[in-house]
């Protein structure tokens, strides 16, 4: 039940906004980057209430929102991104100390091998494997079909998992 844009909003933040945060946070991988992000989907929420007409859930609203507002980020990002690796093509992309403590080994890896495969992989992993959306909240926070959703899926857990074999063998000739 409905009880108005701002009481629904505030609520809606407390609830889901750690859970957006995250997911932007795979998807971005910069902390501040991912708190203005996780900002805007509030914001673009809050101005967009009388779109919502409650055919989704409002966590699936806010996920299509935020994905949206990331996704429009990263375009307008990539020419830049893609200047800075160049730049910086020697750069030690190992994890800060707080962030091995925070993560598990095995998580770490995969967290990892994630950030390397395509966004339509990562994107369709994070949101089925990681945040638990069913299919039908996975297509319509992707404004993908269904099929899309399970062929995806399909190709991009065996693109994981041979990104996770790799990097082991890597781990390994280093040892």
């Amino acid at each position: 039940m409905r009880k108005g844009r701002k009481h629904d909003i505030e609520e809606w933040y407390l609830e889901y906004g750690d859970a957006i945060f995250k997911y932007i946070l795979l998807m971005v991988k910069d902390y501040q980057l991912a708190e203005d992000l996780t900002h805007e989907t509030f914001m673009k929420a809050y101005m967009n209430y009388h779109a919502f007409k409650g055919e989704s859930s409002p966590k699936t609203w806010l996920f299509s929102i935020g994905h949206n507002v990331t996704v429009d980020e990263l375009r307008k990002r990539k020419p830049l991104m893609i200047f800075k690796e160049i730049l910086h093509f020697n750069k030690d992309k190992s994890p800060l100390p707080e962030e091995i403590v925070q993560i598990k080994e095995t998580s770490k890896e995969i967290y990892r091998a994630l950030g390397e495969l395509k966004s339509s992989y990562r994107e369709v992993i994070i949101l089925r494997k990681i945040k638990g959306f069913s299919i039908e909240e996975t297509s319509k926070i992707l404004n993908w079909s269904e099929s899309r959703v399970k062929s995806t899926l399909f190709r991009a857990i065996p693109a994981l998992e041979e990104k996770m074999l790799k990097e082991a063998f890597l781990n390994e000739k280093t040892v």
